[in-house]
């Protein structure tokens, strides 16, 4: 397994694909954290990490998984067990991401803003890199054609960053009338983008930005023990599906 994950790790950080996505996250975080100060320079980071990072992860990741499909189909024929080869090809494409992520993101951070909360902005973007990358695995597994494959993705990572959003706000709209607290909270588990989002609001006290929804979510999440369960919750949202992934692959007829 390690050899496996070492042979699609170097083949990713030698893809030009991977090091424009560094470059690209180090020009934008760079120009906001040098243009504004450091609070505002965050909350402008984290909106471009939320929307860039689950959209360009899904994408990449799930077209170099069908790219991949005849060197997966190769290493099947040798004696290795299918789940092995499943997760050693996640574990080399969710660590390449993360560490381009890192290189974007963490340098320019650790030069212009070495605080707190810019360290809970590179764990919630490795986790959300992890999360992706285990979705567009899914995504891979459960799509037999390339076409749809990456439709599906496209659509996933969507939903997440701008549709789930808007569905949850006609959710408080039309049930404003009633106590909803303990369901938003819900809702907002169910997606890693809104984890990721109020964990760090928190973190920076931009909570008051969010009104009636701030102040839930702080007196709900802003708790050390609230934290641990976000930190759980994005943990989990990363296992599942690349378990669910797994467990489809090695029943699939390739």
């Amino acid at each position: 397994m390690l050899t496996i994950t070492r042979y699609v790790l170097i083949d990713l950080l030698k893809n030009r694909s991977v090091a424009v996505y560094a470059l690209v996250l180090a020009a934008l975080s760079a120009s906001l954290l040098g243009l504004e100060e450091n609070a505002r320079g965050l909350l402008s980071l984290l909106n471009v990490t939320l929307l860039f990072v689950p959209v360009i992860t899904t994408l990449f990741a799930t077209i170099y998984f069908f790219n991949s499909l005849e060197f997966i189909e190769l290493l099947l024929s040798q004696p290795v067990k299918r789940g092995r080869v499943l997760m050693a090809c996640y574990a080399g494409m969710a660590f390449s991401l993360s560490a381009a992520f890192m290189a974007g993101v963490g340098i320019p951070l650790l030069i212009l803003a070495p605080t707190g909360p810019a360290l809970i902005l590179l764990g919630a973007g490795v986790l959300l890199n992890c999360i992706f990358t285990a979705l567009a695995l899914l995504a891979f597994v459960l799509m037999k054609d390339k076409t749809k494959g990456i439709g599906a993705a496209i659509v996933v990572s969507l939903f997440f960053t701008l549709l789930f959003d808007g569905l949850v706000m006609f959710f408080i709209y039309a049930f404003s009338d009633y106590p909803v607290d303990k369901v938003l909270i819900g809702l907002i588990t169910l997606n890693p983008v809104d984890l990721a989002r109020v964990l760090m609001l928190l973190q920076l006290d931009a909570a008051v930005l969010m009104g009636y929804s701030g102040a839930l979510f702080k007196k709900f999440l802003g708790t050390p023990a609230g934290s641990i369960y976000s930190v759980i919750s994005l943990v989990l949202w990363a296992a599942a599906p690349l378990l669910l992934a797994v467990k489809v692959f090695r029943r699939k007829d390739l």
